[in-house]
């Protein structure tokens, strides 16, 4: 995959290894949603060494279900795919993928490397309804009726009904002996973040996935807990005497008697004149 941040682990085909489970009687779990081609799989191994007696369940949905379960509270978090409606959801971005055509293996494309959306020009691509690259239209020429998913779409392409251009995860998802998959380039990638329902600050178990997500260490002092001790008031050092507290503070001499600097007062002194020699009379 492409993108300014790595995926998570080698993005398997299929579905996380790791599956939803049930947070016991009275135990508060932490509710992860995710939608088709994302595996949290990485993440939630870290989640179970560092936060053993918080549950993680995971909750699959459709990209169409996604959001309304974290409006509604049915998941704390999901990782989604963006744009995500900031008036009423916080989002992160995670990583970015690469997207791909898939295309029979006996197709003339699958001799190339890669292709480029001009090369898809006069073929019938697929458009389905729960596309994820926000695209209004995909190159080439469009079919007289929308496919409803992208599952339905493979199923298409696979009978011989045009291509069909997708996330390189959803191509790995829906792999078919009979199919294979080039990268395609000049078109738009699809974006993976973590969402959650938008506050004045994250609940704390988010806060920890974030942290998770973004790879901060046990002892990394970011987030909450950088906060907190901010907070905390440092104790005073310990401040030295000055020197006004000493005998004739503030006098370069260190305090000595002015008739000691200049050598005697008026009226005062040895009576001896210049170079020690006596004075005389007048």
């Amino acid at each position: 995959m492409t993108g300014s941040d790595a995926s998570p682990s080698d993005t398997p085909a299929d579905s996380p290894a790791v599956s939803p489970s049930a947070p016991s009687s009275g135990t508060p779990a932490f509710r992860l949603a995710y939608v088709p081609g994302v595996t949290p799989s990485k993440w939630v191994r870290v989640w179970n060494e560092r936060l053993p007696d918080v549950p993680l369940a995971l909750l699959a949905v459709t990209p169409a279900e996604a959001f309304g379960a974290l409006r509604e509270g049915a998941a704390d978090a999901g990782l989604v795919r963006l744009p995500v409606d900031r008036d009423d959801l916080s989002a992160i971005p995670l990583y970015t993928e690469t997207t791909v055509v898939v295309i029979p293996k006996d197709h003339l494309l699958a001799a190339a490397e890669e292709v480029t959306a001009e090369d898809l020009a006069e073929e019938l691509v697929l458009h389905p309804l729960d596309d994820t690259l926000g695209w209004e239209r995909p190159p080439g020429r469009p079919a007289n009726e929308r496919p409803e998913t992208t599952a339905d779409a493979i199923e298409l392409v696979a009978a011989g009904v045009g291509l069909l251009a997708v996330p390189q995860s959803l191509a790995r998802l829906h792999h078919r002996k009979d199919l294979t998959y080039r990268t395609l380039t000049e078109v738009p990638q699809s974006r993976v973040a973590l969402s959650w329902a938008a506050a004045d600050e994250a609940p704390d178990l988010v806060e920890e996935f974030i942290g998770i997500v973004r790879g901060r260490t046990v002892n990394s002092t970011r987030g909450r807990r950088a906060e907190a001790q901010k907070g905390q008031k440092q104790p005073k050092k310990e401040q030295k005497p000055t020197r006004s507290g000493k005998p004739g503070a503030g006098s370069r001499t260190g305090g000595r008697p002015a008739a000691a600097r200049k050598g005697g007062g008026k009226g005062g002194g040895s009576g001896r004149g210049k170079g020690g020699k006596p004075r005389g009379r007048s």
